[in-house]
């Protein structure tokens, strides 16, 4: 990539589409669209040929980025499950994620010092941890009610030309609004390869939406703290919180109003709702009501289950060893979250349950009687438990629970498989 040029540096308080540009910059962008990979947008063009590209074009894409001539490709819409329906997101073409992501590093290194302390998602250096901890605390501080507000399909409602009122406070170079505009607008493919206009929203999938998502909901922030309000807010989830039932109802109806009235966006009212902590949760997770311990929500647990249930099916064409390779790599990363969470006894029982169905699988696996005598016997067994049991006719499933298959293929058994135990990753101290 060549150099960005001699043109003066930008201020302190305002970036230039140079400064995107910057050769430096743009080698940064671009080492994270690959590291983060992706699948390819509608033209195809995947993260191992982007380099190539580059080297041929770049110039070219440079010059017409700097003369304000540059079009971004519509995006490949595609439909992700979520609980209660799907998330639509838009995948950009690897060129346009290389830009985006060019354009995020450098707006975000001005602008995050300028958000609220009480933001904390999709932000360097925060995390949804350090959302819940502060949660916490506001609970252990006496703060027993919490207004729970969720934004209804909060990336699809946002107003254009109020996003650009807000981005040009703080960008006055003129071709950096117009590509952030035309972005924005770029539409999207759907079936058949017809493309649709966008006339509102931020399209979920690009680098640079998050930041945009954050500077929206800036407002509503400045509005919190403006009333002296305690909250954490992560993404489109703030909760508030108050010392009283007659409060929360009261700031749940004023938030409501300024967030519909004044930002345009619509609160889900299935969602929203006042309450006390150890009834809601909140990225997960729920409080006990001193707010003394963080409880993994229970959704969050039967989500798991029914992951774990997908990956140990038996009518999966895998072998156990196969099955428990991919659910220790799950829970691993699911702990690597949740692990926050001071609930030991609830880990326990989930690795209770996983091994009850992966002794089922086996079970299942068999067969026939003769080859389930031949594997127990073969593991050492007791005989006096081993055909007693495979006489007895019975499921799958009991199978999994009966004394034999639980002496045999013990915890023990399934740790020198591999398989990773929630409970004993759990620290002691948590109850």
């Amino acid at each position: 990539m060549a150099d960005g040029g001699s043109e003066s540096p930008a201020s302190e308080t305002d970036a230039r589409l140079e400064e995107v540009l910057e050769r430096t910059n743009m080698l940064k962008a671009l080492k994270r669209v690959q590291d983060n990979r992706g699948a390819p947008g509608e033209d195809g063009m995947t993260v191992e040929q982007l380099p190539g590209y580059l080297r041929q074009n770049w110039e070219r894409i440079r010059q017409e980025l700097l003369d304000g001539r540059y079009k971004p490709s519509p995006v490949r819409r595609v439909e992700i499950p979520k609980e209660g329906g799907v998330r639509e997101l838009g995948i950009p073409t690897v060129m346009d994620r290389l830009i985006q992501q060019a354009l995020m590093q450098v707006l975000q290194a001005r602008w995050d010092r300028t958000f609220s302390e009480h933001s904390y998602g999709f932000r360097p250096e925060r995390s949804a941890h350090q959302a819940i901890m502060q949660a916490q605390k506001y609970i252990q501080s006496g703060l027993r009610w919490v207004v729970d507000i969720d934004l209804e399909r909060f990336f699809d409602r946002v107003n254009h030309d109020r996003l650009m009122a807000a981005i040009a406070k703080r960008v006055s170079d003129k071709r950096l609004l117009r590509l952030i505009r035309r972005y924005l607008e770029s539409g999207a493919v759907l079936a058949g390869g017809l493309v649709e206009g966008t006339e509102e929203g931020v399209p979920q999938g690009g680098p640079l939406s998050p930041l945009l998502s954050n500077l929206v909901l800036d407002e509503l922030d400045q509005e919190l703290e403006r009333r002296g309000l305690n909250f954490v807010r992560y993404a489109d989830d703030s909760n508030i919180y108050v010392g009283s039932e007659k409060a929360a109802k009261r700031v749940m109806e004023s938030v409501k109003k300024y967030v519909t009235q004044r930002m345009k966006l619509r609160v889900n009212e299935q969602k929203s709702a006042v309450g006390r902590p150890s009834e809601r949760k909140f990225l997960g997770f729920s409080f006990t009501g001193d707010g003394e311990k963080r409880r993994i929500a229970p959704r969050s647990v039967e989500k798991l289950k029914k992951k774990l249930r997908e990956q140990t099916g038996r009518n999966e064409g895998k072998s156990l060893r196969q099955m428990i390779e991919g659910v220790s790599a799950y829970l691993r990363g699911w702990y690597g979250y949740f692990g926050v969470g001071q609930a030991r006894t609830i880990l326990r029982e989930v690795d209770s349950w996983l091994r009850h169905r992966l002794r089922a699988k086996l079970w299942s696996q068999w067969k026939n009687n003769r080859r389930r005598v031949e594997e127990l016997l073969g593991q050492g067994a007791d005989r006096d438990l081993v055909f007693p049991t495979v006489r007895k006719p019975m499921g799958a499933w009991k199978a999994g629970n009966s004394r034999v298959m639980n002496v045999t293929y013990n915890k023990k058994w399934f740790e020198r498989q591999g398989l990773f135990s929630l409970y004993e990753a759990a620290p002691i101290a948590i109850a």
